[in-house]
């Protein structure tokens, strides 16, 4: 009896579907295609959040930013704008206010910075022995960070009150007459840099303390064995080993120098704080953009002076980056 060979057709009963084929193959195909956009989306899902809101209010702000200060415009007006090009920029080039407050910014960021940055190292490699209670001692050098500028800012100018304020009182004691901190120019400067200096040196401090503590103790040890004392120790091996760590926070101050303005607008005590004194004697940036903008409704300079601010720090970094590579050459 002869047996047939001839292959059923498709679809015949009995009979399976090709591999690859039918509703099999199609589920396949969807859990490869899902399998690849999760393996390849994924990530891209993870971090489109933080540049979606990057986007929103960083990005297109500065570019919002620039695009006005290329024109004249007033702030109960904005959707009135006139073309000027770069005359805000002119303008802003040729006036003293801005080299006045640029100057300013400078000198009570020095004020502010070198002393907070030396002191924090101090705080830091206290904290770093093992001392009884050093949760408490760390928590208490972080304290002034968690204070609203605003309430650091009025306590202070109480303390430097010319007639009535503590500090002028203590000098009293030993011989030193009062001193007029709001209208003396360096007196003023001075005053403002201490408020910078009460409220970043603690965590300045923890941020130096982080990167202590994740020195290896065996460097120590050699160094101890080589002869080291404790002060050889601290600028042989702590000190090189934070490096990355100081040059970090110096970059973080300077860019807090830059934008400084809580601090000077509430020591003015009212309308001199927005002007920086009556001789805008401790004006900085923040406070003539402000000025610019919401004093004298000048939307496009102070535009300008934003993006000034802006241009100041990315050469800032430049120069950082500079020295960065110097010093790294001569090491």
């Amino acid at each position: 009896m002869a047996i047939s060979t001839s292959t059923p057709p498709d679809g015949a009963p009995g009979t399976a579907p090709p591999a690859g084929t039918g509703t099999g193959g199609d589920r396949q195909r969807r859990r490869t295609l899902l399998h690849r956009l999760d393996v390849g989306g994924a990530p891209y899902a993870f971090v489109a959040p933080f540049f979606i809101v990057f986007a929103a209010f960083s990005f297109y702000p500065l570019i919002y930013t620039s695009w006005i200060s290329l024109h004249r415009v007033e702030l109960s007006t904005l959707n009135l704008m006139e073309w000027v090009g770069f005359d805000n920029y002119t303008a802003l080039w040729d006036d003293a206010r801005f080299w006045n407050a640029l100057l300013n910014t400078f000198t009570i960021g020095v004020l502010s910075t070198v002393p907070q940055l030396l002191m924090a190292l101090g705080l830091a490699h206290l904290l770093n022995y093992r001392l009884r209670g050093s949760t408490f001692f760390r928590v208490a050098a972080l304290t002034p960070y968690a204070t609203s500028v605003g309430a650091a800012a009025l306590v202070f100018t109480m303390l430097f009150e010319r007639d009535f304020g503590m500090i002028n009182w203590m000098l009293s004691l030993v011989g030193v007459d009062n001193i007029d901190w709001e209208n003396n120019k360096w007196a003023a400067q001075t005053a403002i840099s201490t408020i910078v200096i009460w409220r970043w040196t603690g965590y300045n401090a923890l941020l130096y303390l982080a990167a202590m503590q994740a020195i290896p103790r065996d460097r120590y040890e050699a160094a101890a064995i080589d002869g080291a004392s404790r002060w050889q120790q601290f600028l042989k091996v702590t000190v090189p080993g934070i490096r990355s760590t100081i040059v970090f926070t110096i970059v973080l101050s300077t860019i807090g120098a830059t934008q400084l303005f809580g601090e000077p607008l509430i020591f003015g005590q009212g309308p001199n704080g927005i002007t920086g004194g009556a001789d805008n004697q401790y004006q900085t940036l923040g406070l003539l953009l402000y000025e610019e903008g919401w004093k004298n409704y000048q939307m496009g300079r102070a535009a300008t002076v934003a993006w000034a601010m802006f241009l100041l720090l990315i050469v800032v970094f430049i120069v950082q980056r500079v020295v960065k590579r110097v010093v790294a050459r001569k090491a």
